[in-house]
């Protein structure tokens, strides 16, 4: 007869890193980074530049937090910089033929909204994988914004309560950093603690799972893109509020950011797993180091390739080391 003893109790501590290790590990690179440029260069920690890094870090942070819904489902959308440009410049658009401020950013909102459920329609009810949509996306909504604007800026004049979304200070912090705040702080409420963020993380573990017991699992795969349009449409009012225009060219290269900033916050590309405190670990981290590296004036073009890394990196540990079956100190089981 085989004789059955109990796993000896590990130490608490070691239980919560490995349980945190994600998190753990980008709040030591972030912290890492803060100590690095802050010995490197002179002005990294004036209150000046640091309000200038967050100000510039809101639009990124917005995306990121509805990107990390999206990506727990087991998705991915790469239209968003699209999406972005899109809102941008019909904003402009409209603004400029005298349109109230207040209308312009409730139809952007709404605008954005439908652009992000049409591409969840094609994933979640057509079975068309994210990635093929949300690249067709990427393409033909950058195609629009570019139509309408046939390549030149709009500029957005007369309109001073439109320009402190992306402008304006409350009790010396930035508007945009603010509403970028309330929505991160959303997003984890959501997810830690409401039925639908519970729906969001089940379907992204096993769809066909969370399917049979009932929950509207094709539903919830399209909500998280209708989530994603509405945090680009917003992320878009705020960047035409602080340039003053609407442009086609605008956030360019906005996903490989939004992307970078979810993965090395430790939300898994297989679904699942998120953390939306992780995100804004990731999306400041990302605002860090472009900031860094321009202040130590190394060539802002360098920045993709940092990122470009940061990504392969984030990856590589998201799926080698940071599994599920990762344990301080132990061999995998």
């Amino acid at each position: 007869m085989t004789a059955y003893t109990e796993r000896a109790a590990g130490s608490p501590l070691a239980d919560f890193i490995s349980e945190h290790a994600q998190v753990l590990s980008i709040t030591a690179f972030f912290l890492g980074c803060l100590i690095f440029f802050a010995a490197t260069t002179d002005t990294f920690l004036a209150a000046g530049n640091i309000l200038n890094v967050i100000r510039q870090a809101a639009p990124i942070l917005i995306v990121a937090v509805a990107m990390t819904f999206v990506i727990i489902t087991g998705g991915i959308d790469l239209s968003v910089g699209s999406q972005v440009a899109l809102v941008n410049a019909v904003a402009a658009i409209v603004l400029a033929m005298g349109y109230p401020w207040p209308v312009v950013v409730v139809g952007m909102i709404v605008f954005g909204g439908l652009m992000g459920i049409l591409q969840g329609w094609f994933v979640a009810y057509q079975g068309i994988p994210a990635f093929i949509v949300t690249l067709a996306g990427l393409s033909i909504v950058r195609g629009f914004a570019l139509y309408l604007t046939q390549g030149y800026s709009i500029p957005i004049t007369g309109v001073p309560g439109f320009f402190a979304l992306g402008r304006g200070e409350f009790l010396g912090i930035p508007v945009p950093a603010l509403i970028a705040a309330a929505v991160a702080i959303v997003g984890y409420v959501v997810i830690a603690s409401t039925k639908y963020g519970r729906q969001v993380v089940a379907v992204g573990s096993n769809l066909e799972a969370a399917r049979r017991v009932g929950m509207p699992a094709k539903w919830i795969v399209a909500s998280v893109y209708l989530v994603s349009g509405v945090a680009c449409a917003i992320s878009g009012l705020l960047i035409a509020a602080r340039l003053g225009s609407g442009s086609s060219n605008a956030a360019v290269g906005f996903e490989l950011q939004v992307i970078a900033a979810v993965v090395l916050g430790g939300t898994s590309l297989m679904g699942g797993r998120g953390s939306i405190l992780g995100t804004i670990l990731g999306t400041l981290t990302i605002a860090v180091i472009g900031n860094g590296l321009i202040l130590m004036h190394i060539s802002p073009f360098f920045t993709q390739i940092v990122t470009g890394a940061i990504i392969l990196v984030a990856i590589w540990l998201n799926t080698r080391i940071f599994t599920t079956s990762f344990r301080l100190g132990g061999k995998k089981r």
